[in-house]
């Protein structure tokens, strides 16, 4: 079923600042790709057996390509790992490899110059000639191999033992299959079978019809390198391939997804896997005004799902939050997630809380208690009546809840609201957060929960230390809302006021990230 909701909203500036009127769009697609894996991917292949495995998921690239083209796309983004699959070590994945070469030193186009090498690069021509046939822009990723050292790092030192790198790669081919731009992943997670580059890339590539796109893979979205980066160059479209496992109740894909489209004032294109085993589902376009994406409900077919939309052309020398009032188009198809697998981590996405800490019953009013969400110890407060305001501080950051909450017939739901700030992992974070727990005890704040019947009018508001926060609404089966209205005020105080939803509330969230305080 395709659903739309229509929703008013107005993301307020700073007075005197708007946003351009820009009336030129194109037609953007995204593939969320049903992997056809190698079962055995801790063994090493030939270069035939794994060219013979890649053609697989080539093929199924082609129809949508052709697809794509039907429906007027001019540019077509594929997702991470798609095309070889994950789980390799790094010796496994040699068989996968090709070296590609830098479109900014060179000019190449595999198609009509195929002849030119003569080590692999057949899955690069036929990405290039696809990209010629259909007459796209085609975004791809892929493995690759390059000699050690490369010119950005003389330094042998930093070598790896076998005197090569193996990087994630991100491939870009213009509609004529001139390969025009190459972005080799910077931020890893758990990922064996490659390097990180001697240094961040900050790649771009120019368009005919929409301007500059910055490129960047899956867990790269949540730091500055090359993420921001990109930004604070005036960077206002994004291609995104990704294999993200949703991790409730702050980093389900979409959610995060419009979250950073909105928070970054950015187009966002971004193709996800589909693999229902490891819940890994949710792709989209996405513009500070609208949103159309896919996430997979319980007991659908394990398939792939190709989206098309017209997209506004963002006006590149302005960054910052819109300041337009208008009305924003959600389209969603399909959207539920399958449950998350316990204790199996794929790529960027081992979020999944562990069992919460043991907590005592429910406190009283006001009371704060801790309980573990995302891995991470959220101080929370309970909202014990029908409406009210809350507010709860870890030193001298603040959360603040208004929140008047509607019937919802005759089962009973436990809400909080949470707020940590700090370090996870390797990034540092302020969060303001408004959850349904999983339960009726207090343990079960923090824990992923889908599905919700609670209504919520509310204003959310924090004083953050940062530009960067990323709000999201999530609904009932993971449906998105676009909050009415979204303010930063000079103080770095952002409010987020929403009503009127159309499902119960999971979780509203304003994200934080510190970039400024990361590794510290």
């Amino acid at each position: 079923m395709f659903l739309v909701v229509v929703v008013s909203f107005s993301l307020m500036l700073p007075v005197g600042q708007t946003e351009p009127i820009v009336d030129s769009s194109y037609v953007a697609a995204v593939y969320e790709h049903n992997l056809i894996l190698n079962p055995e991917s801790r063994v090493a292949l030939s270069r035939a057996a794994a060219l013979q495995h890649m053609q697989k998921n080539l093929d199924i690239y082609e129809e949508q390509a052709a697809r794509a083209a039907q429906q007027g796309a001019q540019i077509l983004v594929f997702p991470e790992d798609g095309i070889h699959g994950f789980n390799y070590s790094r010796s496994s994945i040699s068989g996968y490899l090709e070296t590609i070469p830098d479109p900014q030193q060179e000019s190449w186009n595999p198609c009509t110059e195929p002849g030119r090498y003569n080590n692999n690069t057949e899955v690069l021509q036929r990405l290039s000639c696809m990209a010629r046939r259909y007459n796209l822009y085609v975004v791809a990723n892929m493995p690759d191999l390059q000699p050690c050292p490369l010119k950005t790092d003389p330094s042998s030192s930093s070598c790896p033992p076998d005197g090569r790198w193996q990087f994630n790669t991100n491939v870009v081919f213009s509609s004529d299959g001139l390969l025009v731009a190459r972005y080799h992943k910077h931020n890893l997670y758990f990922e064996e079978s490659f390097d990180t580059p001697p240094q961040p890339e900050i790649i771009m590539f120019d368009t005919p019809f929409a301007g500059k796109f910055g490129l960047m893979t899956c867990f790269d979205i949540l730091f500055h390198d090359p993420t921001i980066a990109l930004v604070e160059k005036g960077v206002r479209q994004l291609v995104f391939p990704t294999a993200w496992m949703n991790a409730l109740p702050l980093l389900d894909s979409v959610q995060f997804q419009w979250a950073f489209s909105l928070g970054a004032n950015v187009t966002l294109l971004a193709a996800n896997l589909r693999h229902n085993h490891l819940n890994i589902t949710g792709s989209g376009i996405y513009t500070p005004f609208s949103a159309t994406y896919y996430h997979a409900q319980k007991g659908d077919p394990e398939e792939g799902k190709l989206l098309v939309a017209k997209v506004p052309v963002l006006d590149p020398l302005w960054v910052g939050r819109s300041g337009t009032t208008g009305e924003g188009v959600v389209s969603s198809q399909s959207t539920s997630s399958t449950p998350t697998v316990s204790g199996y981590c794929h790529q960027e996405s081992c979020f999944d809380s562990p069992p919460p800490e043991t907590a005592s019953s429910v406190p009283p009013s006001s009371s704060t208690f801790i309980s573990s969400m995302m891995y991470d110890p959220f101080t929370f407060v309970l909202l014990n009546e029908t409406e009210g305001e809350l507010n709860v501080c870890d030193g001298t950051f603040c959360c603040h809840l208004q929140y008047q909450r509607l019937p919802h017939g005759g089962s009973e739901e436990l809400y909080a609201l949470g707020l940590f700030a700090g370090t996870h992992k390797r990034y540092a974070l302020q969060v303001c957060a408004l959850v349904r727990c999983a339960g009726l005890d207090i343990s079960s704040c923090g824990q992923g929960v889908e599905e919700a019947e609670s209504k919520m009018d509310f204003t959310l508001e924090g004083k953050f230390g940062t530009r960067y926060v990323y709000p999201s609404v999530l609904a009932s089966e993971l449906v998105l809302e676009q909050p009415e209205h979204l303010e930063t005020a000079a103080d770095g105080t952002v409010t987020m006021r929403h009503s009127n939803m159309t499902g119960g509330l999971l979780t509203a969230c304003l994200y934080g990230r510190m970039y400024h305080l990361d590794n510290e």
